[in-house]
C-alpha cells in the first residue's frame, strides 16, 4: 500500500490564515482544488514548501540540497520568481517559507520525500509496489538523487533481472504463487509494458531484456485485447499505456526470434548421444586426474531412437499443439533437459549429458535476448 495519505479537506472560516491548525490552506482563485497539507510531511521547522498538484509539503532545504544537485542549484538561484524545467518558485511565501511548485504528481512526490526522510521501504515487486518504486525512480532521476535511484533500480532488477539465475528465481516465485492461488500469475508482477516505458523514461536499460522477454511469451491478442473475463496483467496497459512504435517493432522481431529458438533447441536435442555424450564430453569426476572416469553412452543406437522419440513428442507439444511454454524457449530448454532423468534412465551418461547440454543452451539463449529484441542498437 502506498505511503501517501490524502486527508479529506475540512472547511475553514478564515481561508487567508496561514497558521490555521487544520489541513486546509487557502488556494489561489485560479486553483480548482483547495491546497492541503500532507499529514506526515509537514514539519514545523521546515524551510521550504513544495507544492505538487493540490498538496503542500513543508520540508527542509538542507535535506533536499544534500541529496539532490538539482535542488541544491535551485536554492542558489535568484528568488522569489524562478522557473526551471523542474519547478517554479511561487511569488508568495507560506508561513515564512518560499513555495516551490513541482511539475510532478502529489503521490510520487510524497513517496520520494518519505524515502528521503525515512529511507526507502520497498515491497514485493507487485503492481502496488511498482506504483511506489516507479515514482521514486522517475523523480530520483529527474532531481539527480543518485543514491535513491540506485536503490530503486536494484529493487526492480529483482523482478526484472540481468542474469539467468535471477530470472530462474523470479520464475520460481511466480510458479509458487500459481500453486498457492490456483490462478495465472497475472497479478504477481506489473505489466512489462509499464516496465519498458519506465526504463525508457528513466534511462534504465538493464530492465529491458527481461521485460521484453516476459511480454514476448504472450500473444498479441492477450496483450492488446484481453478478454473481459480474463485475468490479465495487460488490462491496465491496454487501456492506457502502450509501447512506442520502435518498441513494438522490437517486440515483433523478438517474438519471431524466440519462436525460432524453440524449434532450434528441439532440433538440437535430436542429435542425441552423438552430440551430448561422446567420449570426453562429460565426466562424473570433473577434477583433473589422470585416472578419472569418463561416462560414455554404451548403447548409442537405443539412445538415438530415444532422442528421436523425444524430439517428436516435444515437437507435437510445443510446436503443433502450442501447449504451456511454447513461446518460452528458456522454459522449453529446461524441460527438455529433464526428459531423460539420470535417476531412472537406463543410460545415465546420456541423461546427465542432456542436462548439461540444456543448461548451456539456456545460458546461450539468455545472452541472445538483447540481440533478439534489437536492444543493443
Amino acid at each position: 500500500m502506498s505511503a501517501y495519505q490524502h486527508p479529506a479537506p475540512k472547511p475553514t472560516s478564515d481561508p487567508t490564515s496561514g497558521g490555521s491548525s487544520t489541513n486546509d490552506i487557502a488556494s489561489p482563485p485560479s486553483s480548482k482544488k483547495p491546497l492541503i497539507k500532507h499529514v506526515d510531511l509537514w514539519f514545523s521547522d521546515g524551510s521550504v514548501v513544495l507544492q505538487a498538484e493540490s498538496t503542500l509539503f513543508r520540508v527542509h532545504k538542507s535535506q533536499l540540497a544534500r541529496r539532490s544537485v538539482v535542488f541544491s542549484d535551485m536554492f542558489t538561484l535568484p528568488q522569489p520568481v524562478v522557473t526551471t524545467s523542474h519547478a517554479t518558485f511561487a511569488e508568495e511565501a507560506h508561513e515564512g517559507c518560499p513555495v516551490v511548485r513541482l511539475h510532478d504528481s502529489e503521490k510520487d512526490v510524497a513517496n520520494l520525500l518519505l524515502a528521503l526522510y525515512d529511507g526507502p521501504t520497498f515491497g514485493d515487486n507487485d503492481p502496488d509496489d511498482f506504483a511506489i518504486v516507479s515514482g521514486i525512480l522517475r523523480l530520483s532521476t529527474k532531481y539527480a538523487m543518485d543514491s535513491l535511484r540506485s536503490k530503486a533500480i536494484v529493487h526492480l532488477n529483482i523482478a526484472w533481472p540481468t542474469s539467468l539465475k535471477g530470472w530462474d528465481l523470479r520464475e520460481d516465485k511466480a510458479h509458487a504463487c500459481d500453486f498457492a492461488s490456483s490462478t495465472e500469475h497475472a497479478s504477481l508482477y506489473p505489466s512489462p509494458i509499464d516496465i519498458i516505458n519506465l526504463a525508457r523514461e528513466a534511462n534504465v536499460p538493464s530492465l529491458l531484456p527481461a521485460a521484453f522477454y516476459d511480454i514476448s511469451r504472450y500473444t498479441f491478442s492477450q496483450i492488446f485485447e484481453p478478454m473481459d473475463d480474463e485475468l490479465s496483467r495487460f488490462r491496465g496497459a491496454a487501456a492506457g499505456g502502450t509501447l512506442s512504435s520502435e518498441d513494438m517493432r522490437r517486440l515483433a522481431l523478438g517474438k519471431e526470434a524466440s519462436a525460432h529458438a524453440v524449434g532450434a533447441v528441439i532440433h538440437g536435442m535430436g542429435r542425441g548421444p552423438l552430440a551430448h555424450s561422446r567420449k570426453g564430453a562429460f565426466s562424473f569426476h570433473p577434477h583433473t586426474s589422470a585416472h578419472h572416469t569418463v561416462a560414455v553412452c554404451s548403447t548409442p543406437g537405443a539412445c538415438r531412437r530415444d532422442f528421436a522419440e523425444l524430439v517428436a513428442l516435444a515437437t507435437q507439444h510445443y510446436v503443433c499443439d502450442r501447449e504451456r511454454g511454447y513461446a518460452d524457449p528458456l522454459y522449453v530448454a529446461e524441460e527438455l533437459g529433464a526428459l531423460k532423468s539420470a535417476d531412472v534412465s537406463e543410460c545415465r551418461a546420456c541423461a546427465r549429458a542432456l542436462e548439461v547440454w540444456a543448461a548451456k543452451e539456456r545460458e546461450r539463449m539468455w545472452k541472445m535476448i538483447p540481440l533478439w529484441f534489437r536492444l543493443d542498437s
